[in-house]
């Protein structure tokens, strides 16, 4: 019910520079820096996964279907897999362009043998086996749309940078994050909790039956988790040209980003009038636009910072304003009459 975070750049991050394998400058970054600043880097992609669980966790809380435990079972098995998405794209990264100097901590780290491929392989296979744990409990819960979920879940994050359906290769990044954060990851949460509480004998009975918001509350999440990866694109698009990545920064040029990313946050905060207005959720599902100000400052950013280096900082904050946007609907939904 999870999909792999987009690539980023880490903090402390090099400017871009030619590093050969094994001819890394300077000391080589510790274990905890590799695993956890620049491989995992939770400050990014920790909040883009949580941000559509609070929407549901908020909707149930409204219909009064709040399971808490079904919730984080699912959150944690997703997350598994969001994790190994990370991996396998930085995993692949690693294997197909080892002299592209994109993350050249990693690249050092490979080159003086500190960081194996097969050690991140195994890493990888590692989140797999342990989000498969919460299947048998998920499955005994939910029936077998929680397994078609998790199958979903994992082809989307495993195939970002990985195998050859690699979507981000064709330019399809943007609608599969939209659909999948915007949609999957809430009707996946939403859908666990109904389950357990009023139980599931006709499972895909149950998931047909899910009300309309359930399907259309969380696309402003979607849409800012969507713009995390599209500041990523303006950023890093020399890079992914040379690795013949189809964004649309590097077809359309960055232009073309920055107007996507107006259009999607601007949605994002006339959501929140369409539940009002047009689902007949009570004006406390306005409170996002306490945060409108943040989102301002953090859009206007895309259109006036040029410099690969003053983009680095722009990715966590959008992750931010997704997770703090979508934690405020959430407290809106569930204060909803």
């Amino acid at each position: 019910m999870s999909i792999s975070s987009p690539k980023t750049e880490r903090p402390g991050a090099q400017e871009s520079r030619p590093v050969a394998a094994g001819a890394g400058e300077g000391p080589s970054p510790t274990a905890r820096t590799i695993w956890i600043d620049l491989l995992l880097y939770p400050t990014h992609s920790l909040p883009t996964a949580v941000a559509p669980v609070l929407v549901a966790v908020g909707l149930a809380v409204h219909d009064r279907v709040l399971a808490p435990l079904p919730a984080l079972v699912g959150f944690l098995g997703s997350w598994l897999i969001h994790v190994a998405g990370v991996f396998t794209d930085n995993h692949e990264l690693l294997r197909r362009h080892p002299g592209l100097p994109e993350h050249p901590e990693l690249t050092q780290a490979v080159g003086d043998g500190t960081l194996k491929l097969s050690t991140l392989r195994a890493a990888i296979a590692a989140c797999l086996g342990l989000s498969l744990l919460t299947a048998p409990y998920l499955y005994r819960t939910g029936g077998a749309p929680v397994l078609v979920l998790g199958v979903i879940g994992i082809a989307a994050s495993l195939s970002y940078n990985g195998g050859p359906w690699a979507y981000v290769r064709r330019g399809l990044a943007d609608p599969v994050f939209f659909l999948m954060f915007g949609v999957v990851a809430v009707v996946g949460t939403y859908y666990i909790q109904v389950a357990a509480l009023r139980g599931a004998a006709s499972p895909w009975l149950l998931l047909r039956s899910l009300p309309l918001p359930v399907f259309l509350a969380g696309l402003p999440a979607g849409a800012l988790v969507t713009s995390v990866m599209l500041f990523d694109d303006i950023r890093d698009r020399e890079f992914d040209a040379a690795k013949g990545w189809r964004t649309g920064a590097v077809r359309h040029g960055a232009g073309w980003n920055r107007a996507e990313i107006g259009l999607l946050a601007t949605f994002a905060y006339l959501a929140p009038f369409l539940l009002w207005l047009g689902l007949g959720f009570g004006p406390s599902v306005l409170l996002p636009l306490v945060s409108l100000p943040w989102a301002w400052r953090t859009v206007r950013a895309v259109y006036t910072l040029r410099q690969r280096t003053d983009l680095i900082p722009m990715t966590p904050r959008m992750a931010r304003l997704a997770l703090v946007h979508s934690a405020l609907l959430a407290v809106g939904l569930a204060l909803s009459p």
